[in-house]
C-alpha cells in the first residue's frame, strides 16, 4: 500500500522522502532476478522467461455463503435487497484520499444506519494515531513458531483497532512472501516458507476477527519487491517506465508456493483480501481475472471481498468484471476527486456494461464480512484522525471542511505491553553461545554496550515519518506497515537498569563512528554487547538509496566495522542483531571473541526489556529462524530486479527459480548455510526419539463437480437517470467521491473519452453471464476442496529435555515429496513444546492430503504422485534425526 505520512503531505506518487543516514549500502546488486545456475529443475518454471500471459476467466464467481458464512450471507442479502443503486455504489467506493478520518473510508447508507466503513493500517498496530501499542513485526511472530502467540497478537491488534472505531484492519501481510531476502516489505509478513506463513496468518486472522474486526490479507499476489511496483513511483526515482512490474510465474509455482498461505487465510475465514500493485503475467493485480476470479473466488471459494491497494486500480468496468469489490481510496489518484467507480460505476450499471448481479455480489460480500465478524455488535464510532493528532480539526482534511472534534485520544492499549514483551523475547533466536557465554548474571565486572542500535532516535521514537530513517534502535521497518510508538524501551536503557540494580559498572557508546572512544571502552569491558541493524520498508520512502528494498544484505551504519573493532579488543563480545531479514555475518559465527549471537528482529515497543530478558536468563530462548542466513547474497538464488529490462514498458520479473526459494534453494544447490532455516539454540538441550507414524483410513479424493447456482439479483435499477442525480438541496464536499450522476446524460456523467466504444473492445466474453457456472475441481469450500485437508497420517515423537533448566523446543516436521522437480524437503508442521528438565513430552503433528500433494496443471487439481514420500522430524531444516517412509 502506498500513502504518505502526516508530515509528508506532498501526496503525489512522485514525492519521495530521501534520508541520508547509511554508509556502505551502495554495492551494485545482480541486475537480474535469479542468479545463474539457480533455476528450477522443472522446465515449466525454468523456461518461463518469454512474454507471460494471464488467461482470462469470466464471469466473476458470486459468493454462495459456503463454509461457515451461510448466516452472514443470509443477513447480508436481506440488507442489500433494501438498497438503492446509489447506496450499493456508495458501499463499494472509497470517498477519496483524506476526505474522511481513516486512510480509507467507503460511502455510508444513512437511511439504514450503515456507517461509512473505516479501513486502517497496519499489520503491527493502529497507524496514524496515539495511545496505541506498537507490536512486534510479522517476521518476529514467525520466529516464535508459536500459534498461540500468533493468535494472541492478532486478537490484541484487533481489539485496539476496534477500540479506535476501525472496521477493517489492513493486515496481516503475506505478500511479499519473501522470495528474495532484500525485499523491502518482507518483515511485514512472516516467512519465505509458505507453510509457516500459512499457519501464522491463519491464527492471526482468527485473532483479529474474534475481536470483531475484519482482517485484510495482503497483497494478492507475487508482490515480491518495491522497485517498479508502481510506474509513477518509479518515475519519481528517475526510471523511465510506463507500466508497473510484471511478476511472471508458472502455474505450479503459483499454487505450491505463493497461493498456499492465501488458501490458509481463506480457510481461516478472512473477510477481505487486498489486490496488489504489480502485474501478474502482464495483467494488473486488481483487474486480473485469472488471479481474482479463477484462483481466489473460484478455486479457493473466497467468500469475502477484494479491495484495491491504494491507487492500484487501473480501470472501472474492467476491475469490476475481473472480481474487485471495493475501490480504495476511491479516487484514481490521490486528491483528484475523480474515480473509476463512484459515478462511473453507477453509469456502468445503467448502461449495462456491468450487470447488476455483479454489483449486488460486491456489496453482499462486503456486508457479509461485516456480519461474519460481528461488526453489528462491536462497532464503535471512529474516534481518531489519520491526518493530524490535534484534538480539533477538519473532518474532511484535504478539503478543509467541517471543523470539529476529530481526535478523542482513546487509550486502547489495555495490558498489551506484557504480551508484546513476551512475543519479543519468544522470537529472539540464539544462534551462537560458545562456552555458555549466555545467560549473563548481571554481576559482570564491567558491562559495555555499543551501537547506534542500542540507543534512542534523537528525534524521538516517532520522529521520522512512517519510521523512514535508521536512527537509534530498530524496532519496526518503514512505510505504511507501521504504527506510532507509545514509548520505545531501548536496549541501552534496559541493560543499564539491569546493571544498576546490581550495583555494577555500565557504560555505553551509541555513536558507531566514535572509533577512539569505542576502542578505549572495549578494551576495558569484561562483557561487550554490540547492537547492529539492517532496515528496509515501503518504496515511497528511500533511506540512503535503499528505495524500500535493501541494496545489499550487510549491516547498516558501519555495523560491520563496529563489530570488528569491539571484538578485536574484547574476547567476550555478544552480538545482537535487529534486522528486517537475512544479513551476511562474515566470519562472526567462527570468531572466538564473539561468544554469542542473537537475532532479535523487529521487536516493537518492548525491545530493550525483551532482549534483557534473554541476556539475563529470565527467558530461555526457544525461537527458531524463519529464514536462512547464507554466506553470500548469491546463495539465495532468487533476487530482486533493480534495473528495468523491458525498455519503457513494464519490467519483466520471471520467477525461473520456481518453488526453490530460501532453504529450498540452498538444499537444491547443496549450499551449506551459515545458519539454516528453523535453527535456534537454547540454554538447555533436547533429544529426539521414538518416531511413530499412524496412517488413517480416509476416503479417496473426489474432484468437485456440478454447477453453481445462478447469480442472485437483489434489485432492479430503473433506467430513469433522473433518480440518480445529485439532490438539489445536497451540499457537496470538494474532492469527495459520490455515486451521483451530474445530469441525465450518461456519457456526460462518465466524462470518459472512450465512452461509447463497442462493448466487444472492453467487455470480455462471458463476463456478464449470471447463469449457473461449472464448479472447479479444486474448489468446494473456503480454502479449496475440503478433502485436501483430510488427515492422512498422524505423526508423533518423543522429545526430552536433557539439560538442567526448563526450556522450549520447536519440533519441526518436513516431508520429501519425492518427485524429480520437488524440493528436497518442505516444512509441513511444527509444535513449540515447553519441557521441564530431565522430562519428556510427545510431539504431535498431522499430515494432510494437501501436505503430500503436487499441483497438476493438466487436471487443474491437486494429486498425490506415485513418488516415494518420507517424513522427517527434527530441530531445524538441516538437523532431522528421525525419519520414516509414508506408505
Amino acid at each position: 500500500m502506498q500513502w504518505f505520512s502526516i508530515a509528508a503531505l506532498s501526496l503525489l506518487a512522485t514525492s519521495l522522502v530521501a534520508v541520508n543516514a547509511q554508509v556502505g549500502n551502495s554495492t551494485a546488486p545482480f541486475p537480474s532476478s535469479t542468479y545463474p545456475n539457480a533455476s528450477s529443475p522443472d522446465p515449466d518454471a525454468a523456461d518461463f522467461t518469454g512474454p507471460a500471459f494471464s488467461p482470462p476467466f469470466y464471469p466473476s464467481p458470486w459468493g454462495s455463503g459456503a463454509g461457515d458464512w451461510a448466516s452472514a450471507y443470509e443477513r447480508a442479502r436481506a440488507f442489500v435487497a433494501q438498497l438503492t443503486l446509489l447506496e450499493k455504489v456508495n458501499i463499494t467506493t472509497g470517498v477519496g484520499w483524506q476526505s474522511e478520518r481513516c486512510v480509507g473510508q467507503t460511502g455510508a447508507v444513512p437511511r439504514l444506519g450503515f456507517r461509512s466503513l473505516c479501513l486502517q493500517d497496519s499489520p503491527l498496530g493502529v497507524r496514524f494515531t496515539d495511545y496505541n501499542s506498537a507490536f512486534p513485526a510479522g517476521v518476529n511472530v514467525a520466529a516464535t513458531w508459536d500459534l498461540g502467540l500468533a493468535y494472541a497478537r492478532g486478537e490484541a491488534m484487533g481489539q485496539e483497532h476496534r477500540g479506535k472505531g476501525v472496521d477493517i484492519q489492513l493486515g496481516p501481510a503475506i505478500g511479499p512472501l519473501g522470495r528474495a531476502p532484500a525485499g523491502g516489505r518482507n518483515w511485514e509478513g512472516f516467512s519465505p516458507d509458505p507453510a509457516l506463513t500459512g499457519f501464522m496468518v491463519a491464527e492471526t486472522i482468527r485473532g483479529i476477527q474474534d475481536a470483531g474486526v475484519i482482517a485484510c490479507a495482503k497483497h494478492f499476489i507475487v508482490n515480491e519487491q518495491e522497485h517498479f511496483r508502481q510506474a509513477p513511483e518509479a518515475q519519481g526515482y528517475g526510471y523511465n517506465i510506463t507500466d508497473s512490474l510484471s511478476s511472471n510465474v508458472d502455474d505450479v509455482t503459483m499454487h505450491e508456493t505463493y497461493l498456499w498461505p492465501f488458501a490458509d487465510a481463506v480457510r481461516a475465514g478472512v473477510g477481505s483480501i487486498m489486490c496488489s500493485y504489480n502485474q501478474i503475467n502482464n495483467s494488473y493485480g486488481c483487474e486480473n481475472s485469472q488471479i481474482l476470479n479463477y484462483l481466489l473466488k473460484g478455486e479457493l471459494d473466497f467468500q469475502g471481498f477484494v479491495l484495491s491497494d491504494w491507487q492500484a486500480q487501473h480501470s472501472g468496468v474492467g476491475s469490476a468484471l475481473a472480481g474487485m469489490d471495493m475501490s480504495m481510496p476511491g479516487d484514481t489518484l490521490f486528491n483528484t476527486g475523480a474515480s473509476y467507480w463512484g459515478t462511473n460505476l453507477t453509469v456502468a450499471i445503467l448502461n449495462g456494461t456491468v450487470p447488476e448481479w455483479r454489483l449486488d455480489d460486491m456489496v453482499v460480500r462486503i456486508v457479509a464480512a461485516w456480519y461474519y465478524v460481528g461488526r453489528d455488535q462491536s462497532q464503535v464510532p471512529i474516534n481518531f484522525d489519520s491526518w493530524t493528532l490535534d484534538t480539533f480539526g477538519y473532518q474532511h482534511y484535504f478539503a478543509e471542511e467541517v471543523y470539529t472534534l476529530i481526535n478523542e485520544h482513546v487509550d486502547v492499549r489495555a495490558e498489551h505491553s506484557t504480551l508484546i514483551r513476551q512475543i519479543a523475547s519468544a522470537s529472539t533466536v540464539l544462534l551462537k553461545n560458545n562456552n555458555s557465554a549466555l545467560p549473563l548474571t548481571g554481576r559482570e565486572k564491567f558491562t559495555a554496550v555499543f551501537g547506534n542500535d542500542a540507543g534512542g532516535n534523537p528525534y524521538g521514537p516517532n520522529g521520522c515519518p512512517d519510521r523512514g530513517c535508521d536512527n537509534g534502535t530498530l524496532a519496526m521497518g518503514w512505510g505504511s506497515g507501521t504504527a506510532n510508538f507509545p514509548y520505545l524501551v531501548t536496549p541501552e536503557t534496559a541493560i543499564q537498569n539491569e546493571i544498576v540494580s546490581n550495583n555494577g559498572v555500565f557504560q555505553s557508546i551509541t555513536d558507531n563512528y566514535a572509533g577512539t572512544q569505542i576502542q578505549s571502552l572495549a578494551s576495558q569491558a569484561s562483557v561487550a554487547i554490540v547492537f547492529v541493524n539492517a532496515d528496509s520498508g515501503e518504496g515511497y520512502i528511500s533511506v540512503d538509496g535503499n528505495e524500500g528494498d535493501r541494496q545489499n544484505l550487510t549491516f547498516w551504519q558501519g555495523g560491520d566495522v563496529l563489530v570488528q573493532n569491539v571484538s578485536a579488543l574484547c574476547n567476550n563480545t555478544i552480538l545482537v542483531m535487529h534486522t528486517v531479514g537475512p544479513v551476511l555475518l562474515g566470519n562472526y559465527s567462527e570468531n572466538p571473541n564473539i561468544t554469542a549471537i542473537l537475532w532479535a528482529g523487529l521487536p516493537g515497543e518492548q525491545s530493550g526489556n525483551s532482549i534483557a530478558d534473554i541476556l539475563y536468563g529470565r527467558v530461555n530462548p526457544g525461537a527458531k529462524l524463519p529464514f536462512t542466513l547464507g554466506a553470500s547474497r548469491e546463495d539465495y538464488g532468487a533476487d530482486l530486479l533493480y534495473i528495468p529490462n523491458n525498455g519503457t514498458a513494464a519490467p519483466q520479473q520471471p520467477f525461473t527459480e520456481g518453488n526453490f526459494i530460501d532453504y529450498r534453494a540452498f538444499d537444491q544447490a547443496d549450499i551449506t548455510p551459515v545458519y539454516e532455516f528453523g535453527f535456534g539454540l537454547s540454554y538447555t538441550t533436547f533429544a529426539y526419539s521414538s518416531l511413530r507414524v499412524n496412517k488413517l483410513n480416509v476416503s479417496s479424493y473426489t474432484p468437485t463437480a456440478g454447477l453453481t447456482s445462478a447469480a442472485p439479483v437483489l434489485g432492479n435499477a430503473t433506467n430513469d437517470t433522473t433518480q440518480y442525480q445529485l439532490p438539489s438541496n445536497f451540499s457537496t464536499i470538494p474532492f469527495y467521491i459520490y455515486p451521483y450522476l451530474n445530469g441525465s446524460d450518461l456519457e456526460a456523467s462518465a466524462n470518459d473519452s472512450d465512452y461509447g466504444l463497442p462493448e466487444s473492445t472492453y467487455v470480455p466474453a462471458g463476463s456478464q453471464d449470471g447463469s449457473p457456472q461449472p464448479r472447479l475441481a479444486a474448489s468446494g469450500a473456503p480454502g479449496g476442496n475440503p478433502q485436501l485437508y483430510d488427515v492422512l497420517y498422524q505423526v508423533e515423537a518423543t522429545i526430552t529435555n536433557t539439560g538442567s533448566i526448563p526450556g522450549d523446543e520447536v519440533v519441526q516436521l518436513y516431508v520429501s515429496l519425492g518427485g524429480p522437480y520437488d524440493p528436497k524437503i518442505v516444512l509441513r508442521g511444527f509444535q513449540r513444546l515447553s519441557i521441564q528438565p530431565n522430562s519428556s513430552t510427545t510431539f504431535h503433528a498431522d499430515i494432510t492430503r494437501r501436505d503430500i500433494s503436487n499441483w497438476d496443471t493438466s487436471a487443474q487439481n491437486w494429486i498425490v504422485s506415485s513418488a516415494p514420500k518420507t517424513v522427517y522430524v527434527g530441530s531445524s531444516s538441516r538437523t532431522l534425526p528421525l525419519s520414516a517412509t509414508l506408505s
